[in-house]
């Protein structure tokens, strides 16, 4: 009876430490963890305040909705994720498709929050995770270089300080330029002056060598400072660029466009809104997932992508494993207790999880400390963001999307597989007229590249007298009217009729509409009077075959079996081709 207890213990446990992974960590947690625990977190916290105030310009809201936005995951990640790395947050990208599909509204921004979540939480239980696969690296690709350059350019208007600049990208490049005159120079000599400065301290980051301890310490001391300014640029730029702003204000002039008044405190803990009052009446729950459309699928598997790419980049860089389907739950869970403090949906950050990896935090409890400067920010801090140039925060934005762009992507699939370009410049230029379309596109594009070798498959060819055709996959619905074409062409249009061999070593699957094209074929060289044989049939596809009782269906197991019956069947038995040999059939060939 106790073995029986301590059985059953012992699977609870195991079953609690998967689906909570903080068990697995938590009893071997030391205090050397918890030294670079507090210096990773520390580190990223003072990034992602800056950037959360930024990315919540990107996605249309108010930019303390930035900061509600970015303390949920800390904690929920620490609890649910497998990552030792990875924090979630606001993005880049997440906040470009929450700009698409919110509408510039709070309301419908925390909706989609939770309904995201709840979709990312049922894919995780149903393990539906696979529908990634669906998505290629060409299309990522076109997606993200496209984010880049919509996110970019949507900042420049803040960089030069105008006004009245539409949202929608064709538009807003037309307006930017028509209105250049329009500039405020201060502005725009902020903002210029923000991104020489982060450009400058990044590239002292990536040239900075790493300290040794043989080194002396004056060295050592200087690189850890020249690493700490570089780590903390986006702040330290922001809290330059708002002393400067607040300098003027004392003055009694002011040149610079301000981010203004923020509400000061915590968001409060209450249930998302699930209908909206306006001046002509009360929108619906219905009425607004309507509108959300697209959305609601596309917002969660790119926040499934984005977190699942970057989780098992970092995972193979630091040799550990990540369980996709749990991270799909943490990031649900986090979706959907954050659209009770006024969250919009977030996704993992591919910049704050590589600043948390190089500071070598050692568990995800590292976001706990991020969590909580969030929230010090929320409740005391949030009076000295109405100082902070908007030129500023533009400035953080380009210089954090700019690596998104990827020029040699382009060069590289010319160079690799051109025929992968096609589904990258549909996805990359459609992007800029509506994301979805952008995205839906691109995967159909991507799914007629797969289908075109499943409809049009590699056949060898090998011709004298008779024919050897040899597919070089499974045989599927697509492709049977090109088989028949390929019969007909060499064997039945020819001035003298010949025999067939169907080599069917490679194909592992064939179906019914395959079955019945076979079946016209065998009844078309019946009525010619010359043979339709088959050969190498795995056992069951030869299964399928049998059950369909093909008239006149014949298969060997070998060819020299078939070309024996062949010759036999023509009474040819000095024919050069049938010599049992297969050596004689000669190739003459590939048709693709």
């Amino acid at each position: 009876m106790a073995e029986r207890s301590q059985l059953c213990w012992e699977r609870c446990y195991g079953v609690a430490q998967k689906r909570l992974p903080v068990l697995q960590w938590l009893p071997k947690y030391s205090l050397q963890w918890v030294q670079l625990d507090l210096i990773a977190g520390l580190t990223v916290g003072l990034t992602v305040v800056p950037q959360a105030l930024a990315y919540a310009e990107v996605a249309g809201l108010p930019v303390q909705y930035g900061l509600y936005s970015s303390f949920m995951g800390c904690f929920v990640y620490c609890l649910l994720g497998t990552s030792k790395d990875v924090t979630l947050g606001p993005t880049a990208i997440m906040s470009l498709l929450v700009s698409s599909y919110a509408f510039h509204d709070p309301v419908y921004a925390i909706l989609l929050s939770f309904l995201s979540g709840c979709i990312q939480i049922v894919m995780g239980l149903l393990h539906l995770g696979l529908f990634l696969d669906f998505i290629s690296y060409p299309v990522i690709k076109g997606f993200t270089s496209a984010a880049a350059v919509t996110i970019g350019f949507n900042q420049v208007k803040s960089l030069l300080g105008l006004q009245k600049i539409p949202r929608q990208f064709f538009l807003q490049l037309y307006y930017t330029f028509y209105r250049i005159g329009e500039t405020r120079a201060a502005d725009a000599i902020l903002g210029v002056l923000c991104l020489v400065v982060l450009v400058g301290l990044q590239q002292m980051k990536n040239h900075v060598s790493r300290a040794y301890r043989m080194e002396r310490l004056s060295v050592r001391i200087g690189q850890l400072v020249v690493w700490a300014t570089a780590t903390a640029r986006n702040a330290l730029v922001v809290l330059f660029a708002g002393l400067v702003a607040y300098s003027f204000q004392v003055t009694g002039s002011q040149p610079f466009t301000l981010t203004g008044a923020v509400p000061q405190g915590l968001p409060p803990f209450q249930p998302p809104p699930f209908s909206k009052a306006t001046v002509n009446g009360t929108v619906s729950f219905g009425q607004m997932a309507q509108a959300m459309g697209a959305g609601l699928a596309v917002v969660p598997l790119m926040g499934l992508l984005e977190t699942i790419a970057i989780a098992k980049a970092f995972a193979s860089q630091n040799n550990y494993q990540i369980d996709p389907n749990q991270e799909l739950l943490a990031m649900g869970f986090t979706n959907l207790l954050g659209s009770f403090v006024s969250s919009y949906p977030v996704t993992g950050s591919f910049g704050r999880t590589a600043l948390n990896a190089q500071t070598s935090v050692c568990t995800p409890a590292g976001g706990l400390l991020t969590g909580v400067l969030v929230l010090l920010s929320l409740a005391y801090l949030t009076s000295l963001f109405y100082f902070i140039p908007k030129a500023a925060l533009a400035a953080v934005i380009i210089c954090a999307v700019a690596p998104m762009f990827d020029a040699r992507i382009f060069h590289t699939l010319w160079r690799v597989k051109r025929l992968d370009l096609v589904p990258l410049c549909v996805t990359f230029f459609l992007c800029f007229w509506e994301v979805q379309y952008g995205i839906m596109a691109g995967v159909l594009v991507s799914g007629l590249v797969l289908l075109y070798p499943i409809a049009r498959p590699q056949i060898k060819v090998l011709e004298y007298e008779a024919l050897l055709l040899q597919p070089a996959s499974g045989l599927y619905f697509p492709a049977i009217e090109f088989i028949r074409e390929t019969v007909q062409k060499h064997a039945l249009s020819a001035s003298r009729s010949r025999s067939v061999i169907l080599d069917c070593t490679h194909v592992s699957s064939i179906d019914y509409t395959v079955v019945m094209g076979l079946s016209e074929l065998l009844q078309e060289f019946q009525s010619r009077r010359i043979s339709l044989v088959f050969i190498s049939l795995q056992a069951h596809v030869l299964q399928v075959l049998l059950a369909a009782e093909l008239e006149g269906f014949c298969y060997f197991s070998r060819l020299e079996d078939a070309v024996k019956s062949l010759k036999e069947e023509l009474h040819r038995p000095n024919e050069a081709l049938f010599d049992d040999s297969s050596d004689a059939l000669l190739p003459s060939g590939i048709i693709q």
